[in-house]
Formats: C-alpha cells, structure tokens, sequence
C-alpha cells in the first residue's frame, strides 16, 4: 500500500480509538452522558458487537474494547511499517 494511503489511514484508525476511549470513560462515569453519546455509540458499538458475540463480558468487564483497540493498533502500526521500509 503506498504510504500517501497508508498514513491517513494509520491517523484515521488512531482516531478512532480515542473515540472509542472517550466512549468507554462515558460508559463509566454516567453524569458524562448527553445526547453526543448517541452518535459515538453509532460509530463504536456496530465494531464491538461482533466481538462480544465471540468474547462476552468477563465478569462484567467488557474486554472486547481492548480486542479491539489492540487490533486497531496493529493494524496502524503495520501500515506505518510498511512505509519506513
């Protein structure tokens, strides 16, 4: 992939797990929540749904958000590889 793609795409992913960070500290701390919610649950829930499907919650902890942030941080960690070699 060449790297004019690679690297807004990397910052894109990047992005993306501090929304779903933002939406987990939401999930945590309820006086936090506003109508704003709605919207990063729209763009955060359809990614964790298929993972709580295979990895339920523990105990009641969610861990299919770290499946998922440490996935979103290999995948941009390897497009910015490919672009330094």
């Amino acid at each position: 992939m060449p790297c004019s793609i690679a690297d807004p795409l990397a910052r894109i992913i990047d992005l993306y797990v501090i929304i779903m960070l933002v939406y987990a500290v939401v999930s945590w701390i309820p006086s936090l929540r506003g109508r704003w919610t709605t919207y990063i649950a729209m763009l955060v829930e359809p990614v964790l749904q298929p993972v709580r499907r295979i990895i339920p919650p523990l105990g009641g902890l969610d861990v299919s958000f770290i499946v998922v942030i440490l996935l979103l941080q290999f995948a941009a960690s390897e497009l910015v590889s490919h672009c330094l070699f």
